[in-house]
This record gives C-alpha cells, structure tokens and sequence, in this order.
C-alpha cells in the first residue's frame, strides 16, 4: 500500500530535479549556503552597491540602495546618515525601496485614497493588493519547500525511521507554509505583522463598493470578511444592510464569500489541525498564534449615518465606527501636584496636541542652569551614549553627553566641584518625582537612563541645512511613517515608559523640540528651549518627536528616560544611589535643593 505513494513522491522529486537544472543551472548556483542566504535576507548586497555607486557619481542610485537596505534594518544609523546627506548634496531625492513587497505597497496606496475618500482609486489597489498577496502566498508555500534547518533534529541521520524522518521533515514544511499568513503581512525589518492584514482588505472594500453603488460587490467582501470574523457586528450589520438594497432586484442569498477567501482559510484550518496533531503524537511544541487579531480594524473617521444622508431616518443603518482597539496597561492620567513651587505648568496634552505630554517652566533655577553647564564642560565626552561617534545623528553638529554616575566620580575625585556634580543627580531626582507625580502613575517610576547632553553646531556647515539635529523618532518603539505605525520590538527600548528634557540654555539659534503625527511630517507642537524649561511625555508611538537643526551656537539638556518595571532600572544610577550614600555618610551634605535622596532609596 505505500509502494503507489513513494512512487508519486519519487517522481515528483525527479520532475523538480530535472526542471531546476535548465531553467535556473547547476545547483551550486542556485542553492546558496546559508550564510548567504541571511544575508540577502538583510539586504546586505545593497549595502554594497550604495558604496559602488558613490564611487560611480551615480547619487541617485546610491541613494535607492541606502534606503532599501534601511528598510530591513532600521537601527542602522550610518545608513540613515547617508540617506541625510544624499538628500543634502544631491537635493530633491524620491527614495525608492528596490525590493518592496508591491501588495503590501498597493495595500498602503489603496488605504491612502480610501482615507481621502477617493473610493474608486482605492478599490483598484485594493483589488490589484489581493491579487498580489495571493500569488505572493502561492510563492510563500512553494518556497517552504526548500531545505529545513532542523534546528531540534539533529539527530535524524542517525536514529529517527523512515517515518519519523518523513514526519519531522514535512512538519517543519507544514510550519513554514502555515505561517506564510504572517510573512505576507510583516514588512521589511519588522518582526511583528500588520495585525488583521487581508481581512482589512475585504472590510475596506465592502464600504468602498457601497459608496460606488456596486451593492453587489459590497456584500461579497462584506460576507468574505465575516469568514474570518462571523461575530463581527459592525460588518453584520453592514451585509444585512447591502442585503436590504438588493430585494427586488436579484436574491442576495446567491450572493456568496470569494472562493479563493473560503480555499485559504480551508487550508489554513487543516495546516493548524494537522500541527496540533503533530503535537501531541510526536512531542512537539506547538500554539496557534492568533492570525486574525481583530485589533487591527480599519479606523474610519466618518461614521454612518452622517456619511449616508440620503438614507431615509427609520430605514436600515450602516455602522462603520470605530472598533475598539487595545487597552494600555495602564489608565492614562495627568494634571496631578507638580510638588514644588516654584515650578511652573505651561501646558497640558491638548494644548500640545497630543497625549500624555505636558510643558513646564522654572524646573531649575538659571544659576542652577549656568553651574550645570559648568560641570557639563569639565564632564563631558564627545560621542558619549553613541559608541564614540561625535556626529551619530547629524555632520552638522557635535554630540556629546555625560552619565550622572560620571559626574558624581568626577566630584568626588575632586576634578569637578562636588557641589555640581551633586546637583546633576538631585535635579535628575526632581524631575522623576514630578513626572511621576504630574501624570499620576500608582506605581513608581524608575530611571531607565539620564545622560547630560550637547549639540553644538559646526561652523563652516550651517548652509542650506535641510536636516535635524535629531531624526523624528518614538522613544521605545522603531517609527513607520510609511505604513502609519510603532512597532514595539528590539532594537527599540521597548520598556521605557515616560521621557523628559530638562534645558538649561537658550543662547542658541535652532534647535526646537518638536512633536509630530505618526507620518514623521506633520508638526503638533512646536517648543523653544530655555534654561529650566522641561518637557515631558509618554514615550510610545503616539509621541514620535525630533530636534530642529542647531544652526548656530551650544544646546544643552537634562535627556530623562524612565521605566515602569524595575528590571529595567538604570545600572548606573544605582550605582549613584550607591555614591551619594557613600557621601552622606562622609557628612558631605546634599545640594542646596532641599532633596533627600535618601527618601527614594
């Protein structure tokens, strides 16, 4: 009975050997090793043509090659240097991703005329991104069935039976192939998928095919939908609604799901009952990963009836609000004591635009300001925080930084006056304290990293700059302006909960603060720095910011980061704590400021 098997097995494993050989030649050309696999993986050869393409004058390219290699690895901050100063010298640059995934791009054009309500141009895209994303699941599936790693399974040449081996082999395929849900959906370096990916795509064309009449078409994408989701009330609703229109004129009943929709999730039903087996019959570890997160629903700022005012008022409606999105970990609070006096509240999170973000003045004093400039000069080292680099965000402009815990070295070694390195740690405290208290966290807040930091400008380089002092960025997740998203995942610091820059300088020309939308583009809030000014807010994605061009002069800043959960604590400030216990306890005295840092210990 297995003979009928195995032979269809050996001839199908003939037909790609002998197909594999005149289309694409002899393996060695084709069946990389792995190592170089990894590396077109990343992209690494355009991180190769880019240098070739310099050496050529060929900036154009240069600058597609940068900028496709950026994509995958967005942490890579030389690379995002080169694409700034491709746009300096070579002026206007349309930046080019040489290996975009086209579905995922006709995705994003599609949503963009849906978003401006350009229903028919946003169907075409939409339709031509479900074309592309199902030949690019095809491809998906095929390509699973190359060589498997068996990263678990080496044991195989010498122990496991034919069966076991057919077995374990085939389940790392089935794995591969089933998550081919989620390689579609992922963009280039990104480890998490656009949550909800091709159902968005049918949920946004039911609505664009009803506001272009094509009642037909809305309740097959609608009931195409509704397979991945038949709970869903809003798009319930919404085909009942299509329904109505249709009476009288044809049965809406023959109206059924796409057929490539219901083919997908049949196989992807079987793929995950199969696993599961697997599991359990041959001690594998395996949980279904939730694919069709409803999470990420498409967010329609026009909600019906509003949007359908020629629909009669006791007729049939049609809901499209928004759907509910995660909750935060915690309840977002602000407006609470700012524990000083002197301290003075500027403004909240709705006069800056956004959320959990507030302005403050008169945080420090400004002889408090000119001592830690004082300390800041005999401190500081040039690239501190930046592995060295003295230019890591910009040509244009110096960096340097110094930690707390160097300051307070630096003092008790006599090289700076203690009293100001003392200060560094005390201010640094005061700004946790009233972060903590003004957004009303009940739980406390820990220091992640304080760094004293200066940008100063260079001369000779101020002309025609079009760059910042420091791209727009969020502080614990990697920005996509492009796909309108944070993904929260290394190499951001994902644990780091609230920000803050204290300044203490404004005899400087440049250099504004600013909050932007999740575009990188649109500017929320603007804010000029002066000595005793703070500025803080929560640090995901809904607070992407930057730092204007420092065109002239010194700026100079308290940067603050804190965390939430005490594993991620600051190693160096406990070490601080450490050293100002030490002191103390040589009748050394804290600062002038009237903080016992030991109430915090």
């Amino acid at each position: 009975g297995d003979l009928p098997f195995f032979g269809s097995v050996l001839r199908r494993a003939g037909c790609v050997r002998r197909c594999e050989e005149p289309r694409l030649g002899a393996a060695s050309r084709h069946r990389a090793a792995e190592e170089v696999r990894a590396d077109f993986q990343r992209r690494v050869p355009y991180s190769y043509l880019q240098r070739a393409y310099i050496q050529l004058n060929k900036l154009d390219k240069a600058a597609n090659a940068a900028h496709t290699f950026f994509m995958a690895n967005p942490e890579h901050m030389e690379i995002q240097q080169d694409i700034e100063n491709y746009k300096t010298t070579a002026g206007k640059v349309s930046l080019i991703d040489r290996e975009a995934k086209q579905h995922m791009e006709d995705y994003s054009a599609g949503v963009r005329h849906y978003d401006k309500e350009e229903y028919e141009l946003a169907i075409d895209f939409l339709e031509r991104a479900l074309k592309g994303y199902y030949s690019e699941d095809e491809d998906c599936q095929i390509m699973c069935e190359g060589p498997q790693r068996f990263e678990e399974h080496e044991y195989l040449e010498y122990k496991a039976g034919l069966y076991e081996a057919i077995a374990d082999h085939y389940m790392q395929v089935l794995a591969c192939k089933h998550d081919c849900v989620r390689e579609l959906a992922t963009r280039s370096g990104r480890i998490s998928p656009i949550e909800n990916f091709l159902p968005l795509h049918y949920d946004y064309l039911q609505f664009a095919y009803y506001r272009v009449g094509d009642y037909v078409k809305a309740l097959e994408c609608a009931k195409s939908y509704l397979l991945f989701h038949p709970d869903d009330e809003d798009v319930l609703e919404n085909a009942g609604y299509y329904e109505g229109l249709l009476e009288g004129a044809m049965d809406p009943d023959t109206i059924k799901p796409r057929k490539e929709v219901k083919m997908l999730l049949r196989r992807h039903k079987l793929e995950s009952h199969l696993l599961q087996v697997a599991a359990a019959g041959l001690g594998y570890t395996y949980t279904e990963p939730n694919y069709w997160n409803r999470y990420g629903a498409r967010q329609d700022e026009h909600s019906v009836p509003s949007s359908i005012s020629s629909e009669p008022e006791d007729g049939p409606r049609l809901s499209l609000a928004k759907k509910p999105m995660p909750k935060p970990d915690r309840e977002l609070k602000e407006g609470g004591p700012l524990l000083y006096s002197d301290v003075k509240f500027v403004y909240n999170s709705q006069q800056l635009n956004g959320t959990q973000r507030v302005l403050l003045d008169n945080v420090i004093s400004e002889e408090q300001c000119r001592e830690l400039h004082r300390v800041a000069s005999g401190i500081m080292l040039a690239g501190d925080g930046y592995r060295g680099k003295t230019s890591p965000h910009t040509p244009n402009e110096r960096f340097e930084g110094a930690t707390v815990l160097k300051a307070l070295k630096y003092g008790y070694e006599g090289r700076v006056p203690l009293k100001s390195a003392r200060l560094f740690y005390d201010i640094s405290e005061k700004a946790r304290r009233i972060v903590e208290s003004y957004f009303m966290l009940n739980s406390t807040l820990y220091f992640s990293y304080t760094h004293l930091v200066c940008r100063t400008a260079l001369s000779g380089q101020q002309e025609r700059r079009n760059d910042l002092s420091h791209p727009i960025h969020a502080d614990n997740c990697l920005l996509d302006p492009e796909a309108n998203e944070c993904w929260k995942e290394p190499p951001a610091y994902t644990f780091r909960d609230y920000s803050a820059l204290l300044y203490m300088n404004a005899d400087f020309e440049g250099g504004e603060f600013i909050f932007t939308e999740m575009d990188a583009k649109t500017v929320t809030a603007s804010i000029k720095p002066k000595c005793g000014r703070m500025i803080s807010f929560s640090s995901g994605g809904e607070n992407p910011h930057g730092v204007k061009a420092v065109t002239k002069g010194q700026r100079c800043a308290v940067a603050l980061w804190f965390t939430l959960d005490p594993l991620y604590r600051e190693l160096e400030r406990i070490q601080a704590d450490e050293v100002i216990a030490m002191l103390d306890q040589e009748h050394l005295g804290p600062s002038e400021m009237n903080i016992n840092p030991k109430d915090e210990l």
